[in-house]
């Protein structure tokens, strides 16, 4: 397997081995920070991504999923495990099946027996790297906290990175032994890297080589230079249209903030665009009429609903899951151009002069007022030119400077 003949950018990691492990698998169907970063990395270096290995109660649970069925067609069958994606990036599928412990109240004995699902994951991967020939390798590990615990000292690869981009502990599953374990794992990581800076400043308080390498925005998608087409579902719904791209559910969703938009500028119309959870599929704003629900919709066609919005909107919840989030979807919003009116949060400092930033719910209409009489063709270039300053490309870069500032390869 040859390494990349191209010549790339001088601050770009090239020509070296990196395997991939998270909290993700290839085939998850949403976007994913983790697979954009391996894609970019890809581009100059040889790139091993590692689905995450099944366990029972996700067998027992998600046996009608074809995604699961072929993972375990796989593992039966003990062939086509790892798969070519592109040029220089392979996705592996473990034969592992670990066990599920979470509920163990224990955390020294839910330990010892994560230990024992680390060795039979770890089997797996040095079986991948053998496979592609690699004899040292970057092992950059996308927020799994546990199951890849061990892994620095099973494995010993040459550098270990710990990418947090989600507050993980402000779940309750994660919350139950992440308390303890999540600060020991980024203690002995030899890089912590963050898609936030409230997220690499939490690493740092347990790893002095932490990072801020930002966050990659998919501008090829999002492009405000092409012209779109008003969706049909659209068509009959009034402007100015206020509208939210993503989901819908009561962990990061302030519903307070869209009712008071709705019942206060009556003649606006909200759209939101994305898969409810329970709570907001019986929620009274369905009663509202210029509340609209169009559903979730494919992501390709995303760009379409943007270009027609007036105005964007962020009403992010405050709380423990969301607080240290980076809001990719207000760069989607700024690449199309967009004015854009979200919560004020510490993730959101990066944007301060390009975002009408709200402190509390019952401040978005007079900022939207504010976004509606403000909007120009001159503000709309610099939202478009700050939103292509966070590319994967950057974020790459980014790595290869933490790396290269920490340790020599």
């Amino acid at each position: 397997m040859p390494i990349p003949t191209t010549t790339p950018d001088i601050g770009l990691l090239q020509g070296k081995n990196i395997v991939i492990i998270g909290l993700q698998a290839w085939y998850t169907d949403i976007g994913s920070n983790c697979k954009s970063i391996a894609k970019e990395l890809s581009l100059h270096n040889r790139v091993l991504y590692i689905n995450m290995p099944l366990d029972r109660k996700t067998i027992a649970g998600q046996k009608t999923d074809p995604n699961i069925q072929r993972h375990l067609q796989i593992i039966r069958n003990k062939e086509n495990d790892l798969v070519e994606v592109s040029p220089n990036l392979w996705n592996y599928y473990p034969a592992a099946i670990l066990e599920s412990i979470n509920w163990i109240p224990s955390t020294p004995i839910f330990s010892f027996f994560n230990r024992i699902n680390n060795r039979r994951f770890s089997g797996d991967i040095k079986a991948a790297v053998k496979k592609m020939g690699f004899d040292k390798y970057i092992l950059f590990n996308d927020n799994d906290i546990f199951r890849s615990f061990y892994l620095k000292e099973l494995l010993q690869p040459e550098v270990y990175i710990y990418y947090s981009r989600d507050n993980l502990l402000g779940v309750d599953y994660w919350k139950r032994h992440g308390t303890a374990i999540e600060p020991a794992h980024i203690a002995k990581a030899d890089i912590g890297m963050a898609n936030s800076i409230y997220l690499a400043n939490y690493l740092k308080k347990y790893n002095k080589n932490a990072w801020y390498i930002g966050q990659g925005c998919n501008t090829a998608l999002f492009n405000a230079d092409k012209a779109y087409d008003l969706p049909e579902d659209l068509k009959a719904i009034p402007r100015p249209l206020i509208g939210f791209v993503g989901a819908i559910n009561t962990i990061r969703i302030d519903e307070t903030a869209i009712r008071c938009i709705a019942k206060q500028r009556p003649n606006w119309n909200i759209v939101l665009i994305g898969p409810e959870d329970d709570y907001f599929a019986k929620s009274d704003l369905h009663g509202m009429p210029n509340v609209h629900f169009l559903g979730k919709k494919p992501i390709d066609q995303l760009p379409r609903y943007i270009a027609a919005f007036d105005v964007c909107i962020n009403p992010q919840l405050i709380n423990p899951v969301t607080i240290g989030n980076y809001p990719l979807k207000v760069d989607e919003y700024l690449a199309m151009g967009k004015p854009v009116v979200a919560t004020r949060t510490d993730a959101m400092q990066i944007f301060d002069d390009k975002v009408y930033l709200a402190a509390t719910p019952a401040a978005f209409p007079a900022l939207i007022d504010l976004a509606l009489s403000e909007d120009n063709e001159e503000r709309r270039c610099q939202r478009i030119g700050l939103a292509r300053q966070h590319t994967w490309a950057e974020s790459a870069k980014q790595i290869h400077l933490a790396i290269k500032n920490t340790i020599s390869l």
